[in-house]
């Protein structure tokens, strides 16, 4: 009997990556913790409380009473939501950003995949500082599109004399994510400046993350590259509503580009998802209107938990803290085993699950410049002060040997 033959699969796929938050949840799949050792997950930091009660409230109503809450809408979204996220660019930016330039996508990954879609295909090229934001990588490797590395410094910077020396005419974008997921770093404004005007003199594009800006440690605005008359020939915007409202299962992001470049980004979403999750909408623009003030005290406690990391930190003997901010804190440790070791050893002795530097860089043996072995990523926005002090007890005691 001839044994059955598979169907064909998509080597781009095949050969892309597991996710990391997948691969590291089954580190602890069945898996007991005692009562004296429960597990402290800083592995993601994705918001685990639901949306506030009004939002909540102003949902159920619209389940209810709004009938076009249930049916298919705009493909670039909501006009009021659109709207709103044009003229809040607008006032924290300056410059001009009217609502052609803004769409609503479903969450921040699908705004990266309809960018780079707008920009490359295989064979095309983007420069990809590293560490990096691993659904990044993982899209850049199943759309066949080359991922040049660029690999940031001890002070998890990227350098853009660097990124200068990579590009050639395949080169399509610089991807830039501020403040940073893994290592939390807030780029200056100077820095951004510099990419911008690199992008700008080989007519490429700049794609800049911004997923995490609410909790920027800064008043006001981050950058000023809106206030340049011709941002839209460079810029792309991308934004997330998960995290500033808890929104995480609703799916609502946004990509803010050029009105030319939209028309190719609506070509993508209206073939992948035809419009945006109508009541994540719905709550992300009664976010917009109303909840300024409960943004602002979420922001707040960030930042306070951001400086519990900072405070205690000096108390582990031979760890280094490399960046901390936004919901995350990059770190290397003491051991000679390579970071993903440490992270699996880290959940058997002490309870503790983080992910390791391999899954945000290239090993040495991947041409890694050896980050991905000496680096920890701790998602801490989940974890209060006590917690925080709890988790430096467990890795005070942590131990290898």
């Amino acid at each position: 009997m001839t044994a059955a033959k598979s169907s064909p699969m998509n080597p781009l796929l095949t050969g892309t990556i597991t996710s990391p938050i997948v691969e590291s949840r089954s580190w602890v799949e069945n898996v007991t913790f005692s009562e004296d050792l429960p597990l402290i997950n800083v592995s993601q930091a994705a918001p685990v409380d639901p949306p506030p009660a009004p939002m909540r409230q102003a949902l159920a109503e619209s389940v209810l009473n709004d009938v076009s809450a249930h049916l298919y809408g705009p493909v670039l979204g909501l006009p009021e939501l659109r709207e709103s996220v044009a003229r809040h660019c607008t006032m924290t930016y300056g410059g001009n950003v009217s609502t052609g330039n803004v769409g609503i996508t479903s969450g921040c990954n699908q705004a990266f995949c309809a960018a780079i879609s707008s920009l490359a295909g295989p064979g095309d090229a983007v420069i990809l500082p590293a560490p990096w934001y691993f659904n990044h990588k993982m899209w850049l490797d199943m759309a066949g599109i080359e991922c040049r590395v660029l690999m940031c410094g001890d002070d998890m910077l990227p350098d853009p004399q660097q990124a200068a020396s990579m590009i050639d005419d395949r080169v399509k974008a610089i991807i830039l994510v501020t403040p940073n997921n893994p290592t939390g770093m807030e780029y200056p404004d100077g820095l951004i400046t510099a990419f911008y005007k690199l992008a700008q003199q080989n007519r490429i594009s700049l794609v800049i993350d911004e997923t995490y800006r609410d909790f920027h440690s800064v008043n006001g605005a981050p950058h000023s590259l809106f206030t340049d008359p011709e941002w839209q020939e460079t810029v792309i915007q991308l934004y997330s509503f998960s995290k500033a409202y808890r929104l995480t299962g609703h799916r609502v992001g946004a990509v803010v580009c050029s009105e030319q470049r939209m028309v190719q980004i609506e070509k993508f979403l209206d073939t992948l998802t035809i419009c945006p999750n109508q009541l994540g909408q719905r709550g992300a623009l009664f976010g917009m209107r109303n909840l300024g003030s409960w943004l602002a005290r979420e922001r707040a406690e960030i930042l306070d938990r951001a400086s519990a990391m900072r405070e205690g930190f000096p108390q582990l003997d031979g760890w280094e803290l490399k960046g901390c901010g936004a919901y995350f804190a990059y770190v290397s440790h003491p051991f000679e085993a390579p970071s993903d070791q440490v992270a699996k050893a880290l959940v058997e002795r002490s309870a503790v699950l983080a992910l390791p530097g391999t899954m945000f860089s290239p090993r040495k043996s991947e041409g890694g410049n050896g980050h991905a072995e000496r680096h920890i990523r701790i998602a801490f926005a989940n974890a209060d002060r006590k917690g925080i002090a709890t988790l430096f007890t467990r890795l005070a005691a942590f131990s290898m040997g």
